[in-house]
């Protein structure tokens, strides 16, 4: 009796109903690959339905087919397509199509997708990237100042799309819409 600390004996391990017991793996459901190539593919389909004028079936086709499986460089060109999806649709137009969305099967679910695809947009946008990070320039008061060179769209604008659609998507599924997306495993 000497030998054995019975204050260190975890007992929870020694009980098969014990949640320490449990498999973790299980939480998170099997997710089929998806190849980089197969995203291009869709990728391409989906910019096709946007030149054609389809922007409700364009944006419906990338949440839809959300590739979960896929490697990081897969989910960032969906991100990107999705995010050319969202920005090419007017802020007049994005009630109407949430609202279609949400009251179609699957409703809630594609826009959760889209919640999750708003803010990882977000944290994609907020993050330096190589461009940018060159663009720094040293003042002679030793502080940076940042500032953008070239064309293209700056970050704000981006960002500023962003948070419209998460306005008008908290309006149409409600808050719930941001705890699931927080609470889920599968990720964008």
């Amino acid at each position: 009796m000497a030998t054995a600390n019975w204050r260190t004996i975890n007992i929870d391990l020694l009980d098969p109903e014990s949640s320490a017991n449990f498999p973790v793996a299980s939480l998170l459901p099997a997710l089929p690959q998806v190849s980089a190539a197969e995203v291009q593919t869709l990728s391409g389909q989906i910019r096709q339905l946007l030149r054609g004028g389809d922007t409700e079936g364009a944006l419906r086709g990338a949440l839809e087919n959300a590739p979960y499986g896929g490697d990081a460089g897969a989910k960032e060109v969906h991100l990107a397509t999705v995010s050319e999806i969202l920005q090419s649709i007017k802020a007049s137009e994005m009630s109407p199509i949430l609202s279609r969305i949400y009251s179609s099967e699957n409703g809630p679910e594609t826009l959760d997708v889209l919640m999750k695809y708003l803010y990882k947009g977000m944290a994609h946008s907020s993050q330096p990237t190589s461009a940018s990070s060159k663009s720094l320039s040293p003042q002679t008061t030793g502080f940076s100042q940042i500032h953008s060179r070239g064309g293209g769209e700056g970050g704000g604008q981006a960002m500023s799309v962003l948070l419209s659609w998460h306005e008008k998507l908290v309006e149409i599924a409600g808050a719930g819409s941001i705890v699931r997306v927080m609470t889920d495993r599968r990720t964008v």
